[in-house]
């Protein structure tokens, strides 16, 4: 008897011994992996939220830039690191919906390999065209493209990209056909909208805000279901006759699927408390971002239905990509 009692004990001492380790966490600096080179909305949105996680947690919150292909390299270190809380990822749309829904065989599941925390921002795309296109609002754009049909040019940061996903999302959606043109980055893509030698562009307001208010672009609406708070003026899509449609840039904070749920729970409730500081929401702001905040079972319920939605986009489209 005592000693098929020793297996029982062991075990017991185990559990106790991980339930306390989990209770200390965190007890070390913590990673936030942001998969694409410094400087961009995901880099800019993990180190405005980074200072107050380290002080709410206690622990330094460091940012670790690990970009290529696309985002998804960062991603799979980040759903293959040991899930101890102390390796993060900042997912986004390009990373958790659309890459997985363009490369079926990538080395990560968006839905299986991750644990969700909380939603942390939105930046919309918005529907930009050079000043000179007869259109002031989407009906009269939708019009323009039917009555010129596979004429009207459409500018991308590149195939697959987001913005190349959202102006598919919208030819799906009112039945138009655009030549899509892609760019090496949004930067082209801007200069030759700017420059007349393309029609339109979805662009991240982020990135044509400036140029827009210069005059120099003239928007259309934005592709989220509520107005920017940055450019209230501009419609969105759903007021301009497309009902729900939403082709913003989402990020939110993940972990390797098997970090312990009481780790889970004290990072989301750290990041919400970090999402609600003022400081958080006027940095935000200032690059056009909207701040989002959600509980774990919402923001697992969003990637699953942001990847169906993109998934459908890709196929209609017939977007392939090596």
């Amino acid at each position: 008897m005592k000693n098929r009692s020793l297996p029982l004990t062991l075990a017991a001492s185990l559990l106790a011994a991980a339930s306390a380790a989990h209770a200390a966490w965190p007890e070390r600096a913590i990673r936030i992996i942001v998969p694409y080179p410094p400087g961009g909305n995901i880099d800019i949105t993990a180190r405005a939220i980074a200072p107050g996680l380290t002080e709410a947690l206690g622990q330094q919150v460091v940012i670790d830039n690990r970009g290529g292909a696309g985002g998804t390299i960062g991603a799979e270190l980040a759903a293959k690191a040991a899930p101890d809380g102390y390796t993060t990822v900042l997912g986004s749309t390009g990373t958790l919906t659309t890459a997985p829904a363009l490369y079926p065989r990538l080395g990560y599941d968006p839905v299986r390999d991750f644990a969700t925390t909380s939603l942390v921002s939105s930046v919309p795309l918005v529907m930009v065209i050079h000043p000179s296109v007869p259109a002031k609002n989407v009906k009269e754009f939708i019009a323009l493209a039917k009555s010129r049909p596979g004429r009207i040019t459409m500018a991308s940061a590149g195939s697959g990209t987001t913005n190349h996903l959202g102006g598919e999302l919208f030819q799906g959606v009112t039945g138009t056909k655009m030549i899509h043109i892609p760019y090496k980055g949004s930067g082209p893509a801007l200069i030759d909208v700017m420059g007349g030698q393309v029609d339109v562009l979805f662009d991240q307001l982020s990135s044509s805000i400036g140029y827009i208010q210069g005059g120099k672009l003239r928007a259309i609406a934005v592709t989220t279901l509520k107005r920017s708070a940055q450019m209230p003026a501009i419609p969105t899509m759903n007021e301009s006759g497309l009902p729900g449609f939403d082709a913003s840039t989402f990020t939110g904070i993940v972990l390797p699927a098997a970090t312990p749920r009481d780790v889970v729970m004290k990072l989301h409730a750290a990041l919400i408390k970090v999402l609600r500081l003022k400081a958080t929401r006027d940095s935000f702001a200032r690059f056009g971002a909207d701040v989002l905040e959600s509980t774990p079972e919402e923001f697992s319920r969003f990637i699953r239905d942001d990847l169906a939605k993109w998934s459908k986009v890709v196929r209609e489209a017939g977007i392939k990509l090596e």
